[in-house]
């Protein structure tokens, strides 16, 4: 087959005391995202959509959080690390489409900057990215403003 897609998921609860980093952007908020890394929730859901259409696993398996090494790692840099081992199995990065859920902040100023941070991770073009932003309309964690979450699809070629 000289195509695959892979999906992707991932959420954080928000706390205060940290940055807010979604798409590799840091976005002014009273809370951030908790996590081992910077728990930038866009990017880990990226990160898993191209693991997976590579079948090459998760992120948990490559970047664990039980290693002090990841600890408050840049999820730029870690997305730049897997998708150079898809490459390395041959694979190319077609497009991404993903959509970050939460209630608040307003996501739509910050688009096009993470949609660059992630085109410039990848090594693709920007029109090769697609970030789109809903709410929960007030329902769930998301829609309490505990949690965000993020969804992503990824198609890779040889």
């Amino acid at each position: 087959m000289n195509f695959r897609v892979g999906e992707g998921w991932d959420v954080h609860a928000l706390v205060p005391g940290r940055p807010l980093v979604i798409g590799g952007v840091t976005i002014p908020h009273p809370v951030g995202l908790l996590g081992h890394s910077d728990a930038d929730v866009l990017l880990h859901a990226i990160t898993d959509a191209l693991l997976g259409a590579a079948a090459l696993g998760d992120i948990g398996a490559h970047f664990p959080d039980t290693d002090p090494v990841f600890r408050g790692a840049d999820s730029l840099r870690l997305l730049a690390e897997a998708v150079r081992r898809v490459r390395q199995e041959g694979w190319q990065v077609g497009n991404i489409d993903c959509t970050v859920v939460a209630q608040a902040p307003r996501m739509a100023p910050y688009r096009e900057a993470m949609r660059d941070a992630i085109a410039r991770a990848l090594g693709i073009e920007p029109g090769q990215v697609n970030v789109k932003a809903k709410t929960a309309e007030k329902l769930g964690p998301v829609g309490q403003g505990q949690s965000i979450e993020a969804r992503a699809i990824s198609l890779i070629y040889r």
